[in-house]
């Protein structure tokens, strides 16, 4: 009975050893998230939507403009849509919306569904004084949003340049994702748990770091906006409203008339065995549809950029 005793003593000073040391993590992360907000401000222009403050970046003075829409967890898409809106800001006006809980961003507390989610995108392109018809690129799960777009506001949509793009016949290769290790990671991000993780590990997490695409001021930066914005509230709702915001798109007709390029990447269809199929069967019925597959990860601008670049300024001298 002592022996319990002295075990159950032992086991209870580990867990005040562990509250005390969370605790103390978590007020660190705070305090890391002060200094770093000062350290590191928005770079582009941070506009109220419905009470939240979304961050729009943008540069470039041509006539048509690119809006560059992220792909599902990319914490700093600004940074991360940087190889591929370097190379044609030359030709064109960029801009990168970051969604709420993306980026410099605020969480928002309101679903995301894409009815939401396309009117807080809009909304944030009016207030920051952009002007359509827009080239939409979106990268991955934001492909949903971009034919939901084009499919409510066609006029709006001249084209989609989609990067490794969901559709709503790709949900169904997707695997399934565990809502508990998402908040698991949720969890660990938000008490800067994150912040132990080796420097080796980071780069594998954000891959962008290991490219020569960023400064050593901008590869900073972004290690200090994922602190931030890795895995937030409006991430995981967004998973959660996968199905239901896939099934929305299918209801619809395919937007036919809006021109459509698609680059697709080796590794997704490793990861998810018939996403190809999905995507090239969403292009056979566009009137205009173009595909190059790349040999290259799901962050098709990474690697591919300067061959993405050079296709979407043909694709879009070709359909002007």
């Amino acid at each position: 009975m002592r022996i319990v005793k002295v075990i159950g003593g032992v086991l209870l000073g580990l867990v005040v050893l562990v509250v005390i040391g969370v605790t103390v993590l978590a007020f660190y992360h705070r305090q890391q998230l002060r200094e770093e907000a000062e350290e590191y401000p928005p770079p582009g222009r941070i506009v109220d939507v419905d009470g939240q403050g979304l961050h729009v970046y943008a540069e470039g003075d041509g006539e048509q403009t690119l809006v560059f829409m992220a792909g599902h967890g990319t914490s700093c898409p600004s940074l991360d849509f940087k190889p591929l809106w370097s190379r044609v800001v030359d030709e064109y006006r960029i801009v990168v919306v970051e969604k709420a809980g993306y980026g410099w961003s605020e969480a928002s507390g309101s679903p995301r569904d894409l009815d939401t989610i396309l009117d807080e995108t809009r909304q944030a392109l009016d207030s920051a004084g952009e002007t359509g018809p827009f080239v939409l690129v979106p990268h991955s799960m934001s492909g949903l949003e971009a034919v939901y777009w084009a499919q409510k506001y066609p006029e709006e949509v001249v084209a989609i340049i989609g990067l490794d793009p969901l559709t709503p016949a790709a949900v169904a290769a997707l695997p399934e994702p565990s809502m508990a290790e998402l908040n698991v990671t949720h969890f660990v991000s938000r008490i800067g748990l994150s912040r132990l993780m080796p420097e080796e590990d980071l780069g594998t997490v954000i891959p962008l770091l290991a490219l020569d695409e960023l400064d050593d001021a901008e590869r900073r930066q972004y290690v200090a906006v994922f602190f931030r914005s890795a895995v937030t509230t409006p991430m995981l709702d967004e998973v959660r409203h996968l199905n239901t915001n896939a099934q929305l798109v299918a209801e619809r007709e395919v937007p036919a008339g809006t021109p459509t390029y698609f680059f697709t990447s080796s590794e997704q269809e490793a990861v998810a065995p018939g996403w190809l199929d999905a995507l090239t069967g969403y292009l056979g019925q566009a009137k205009t549809g173009r595909h190059l597959h790349l040999e290259t990860g799901h962050y098709v601008h990474y690697e591919e950029a300067d061959v993405i670049a050079g296709e979407i300024k043909a694709f879009l001298r070709d359909i002007d």
